[in-house]
């Protein structure tokens, strides 16, 4: 019998893996994807599905057609629980799947914890598909109420390219709408460049987008969040990663956050046939952050060590490159290119992010043959 690798998760690390087996199909070894959704949204494309870009279908990969080509089987089921010992995951339909290497790329959840007191106001970044579900909702509130308020917290990429675009969809509609940022004490854009961080404070500036200190006192204090949001008719929570849950049962190595310990392999610290990549990973050899660059970067290296893995081969290491190209939507039609310390803006780098992402989920979007002419 062919041993088996499974594939939890369509995040954008198995997108590559399986684009690698799609050019080259493995005979030797089942591969299985399993995943709740035939769809995967690139979260790329998010600021310019809101700025009106993109229709919700443009920025959608069909898993179904991927896992065809590379000559997986793929199952709609959401993974209940993983036991690494006995190498089984359990799904919500009951069954139990045993594998001989296992792969997590499930992404993460926005960490919306300090923010719960908020309820249903509150609208968290990820899920990606329950935010692009709820989206119209707030559009139709929005050009109904006049004043109408939205609050988005979080001052990373995610956090002001949302505030930057909804400002824009918004008072499209309404011209009375606010829209203010909430950064945190680490500031604005951290870990970019001072340029950058400039540019962005001057895009925010000139669209009208207060910025406001979201101080961690307040955030650590439920009356405080209370008092700060009262007014708000909806927050968009753009607070950063948290870990997916059920892991802690797994018997894999988890760091405090709970995210799976790797090392430069992308294989866990625990156990040497279970790998894990994207956002619910945690590299213990070197700081990286978490970033669809580096989920994209990986991917091939990845899908090759699962093989490999698999065969008995040698392992090869995913090392992060110095700095990395980050494009941040502006405007409709424009970004800012983010490059370790040398920054660009306009419309041009606008052309290169949308020449970018469309280039990605075509690359990856395969009709499912069983359906074609």
């Amino acid at each position: 019998m062919k041993k088996r690798v499974i594939l939890v998760g369509g995040g954008h690390a198995h997108i590559l893996a399986l684009a690698g087996y799609a050019a080259k199909p493995p005979d030797d070894v089942e591969i299985m994807l399993v995943t709740p959704s035939r769809f995967q949204t690139y979260s790329g494309m998010l600021p310019g599905w809101i700025y009106g870009n993109y229709a919700a279908e443009d920025c959608r990969i069909d898993l179904t057609g991927l896992a065809q080509r590379a000559g997986a089987q793929i199952l709609l089921q959401q993974v209940m629980s993983i036991d690494a010992a006995s190498k089984r995951v359990a799904l919500d339909s009951g069954e139990r799947l045993a594998f001989d290497v296992l792969s997590l790329d499930m992404g993460s959840q926005t960490n919306t914890a300090s923010l719960a007191p908020l309820g249903e106001k509150l609208l968290p970044v990820k899920p990606l598909d329950r935010f692009f579900q709820v989206w119209p909702d707030v559009l139709a509130a929005a050009d109904e109420k006049s004043g109408y308020r939205l609050d988005v917290v979080g001052g990373g990429a995610a956090g002001v390219e949302i505030a930057l675009a909804a400002v824009h969809a918004l008072s499209t509609l309404n011209p009375a709408v606010r829209v203010n940022l909430w950064i945190s004490d680490s500031g604005i854009l951290p870990g970019h460049a001072p340029a950058v961080q400039r540019r962005i404070r001057q895009c925010l500036f000139t669209k009208g987008v207060p910025i406001r200190l979201f101080s961690r006192s307040a955030a650590n204090d439920p009356e405080s969040i209370g008092s700060l949001f009262a007014q708000s008719d909806c927050v968009i929570a753009a607070t950063g990663a948290a870990a997916p849950a059920g892991l802690s049962g797994s018997g894999l190595s988890l760091d405090d956050r709970g995210y799976v310990c790797v090392d430069r392999y992308q294989r866990t610290l625990s156990h040497a046939d279970i790998f894990a990549a994207g956002d619910m990973c945690s590299r213990q050899d070197v700081q990286m952050a978490r970033s669809g660059v580096h989920a994209v970067r990986v991917g091939p290296i990845l899908g090759a060590n699962l093989l490999a893995a698999i065969r008995g081969e040698s392992l090869r290491p995913y090392m992060p490159r110095a700095s990395s190209m980050y494009l941040l939507a502006c405007g409709p039609r424009q970004a800012v290119m983010s490059w370790g310390t040398w920054s660009a803006q306009g419309v041009g780098v606008g052309w290169l992010k949308d020449f970018i992402d469309r280039r990605f989920v075509r690359q990856h979007s395969f009709r499912d043959q069983s359906r074609s002419c």
